[in-house]
């Protein structure tokens, strides 16, 4: 009896809070072009963004905002070395910067810049599978960087 009070008691809690989930981003853009982002975030930027109301279009004559992606990079540093003088760990960086500007060329949203790191063990036995899961990792990090892009788009209100 007493386990189902306390559990109503923090669902109160969570309601009265006004604890809700995220949902989808809702952009301040009716049109968005995408400039610079290359195939893969391109088309991951592209497919986040088509949840929200704005349409990505094909021309920046026709967009109302244009997102620049002006840099992508990816680095590997080693992290730690075992006793035997071998790598063991390996940090892995990915690191995006952008802007968005009108149709006209006025700045929207100043430079911004994204840094996200994993950490990788690493083991030359496993050299195949090692290389794969840092492609994954790469791949996770560009996916966290295209939703903090979207976040920031959404959280900027510009006046047209």
């Amino acid at each position: 009896m007493l386990p189902r009070v306390i559990g109503f008691c923090l669902l109160l809690v969570l309601a009265g809070c006004g604890f809700a989930l995220r949902g989808a981003a809702s952009l301040p853009y009716q049109s968005l072009y995408i400039e610079n982002a290359g195939p893969e975030m391109g088309v991951e930027l592209a497919r986040a963004i088509r949840t929200t109301d704005t349409r990505v279009v094909d021309d920046p004559a026709k967009a109302q905002a244009v997102l620049q992606v002006l840099s992508q990079q990816r680095e590997k540093q080693i992290l730690s070395i075992s006793g035997a003088g071998r790598v063991s760990e390996y940090r892995l960086l990915y690191r995006v910067t952008f802007r968005v500007r009108d149709a006209a060329g006025k700045e929207l949203l100043p430079v911004q810049s994204i840094e996200l790191a994993r950490e990788l063990t690493y083991d030359a036995s496993r050299a195949l599978a090692k290389e794969a899961e840092e492609a994954v990792l790469y791949r996770d990090m560009q996916s966290d960087a295209v939703q903090q892009i979207l976040r920031r788009l959404a959280g900027r209100r510009p006046t047209f």
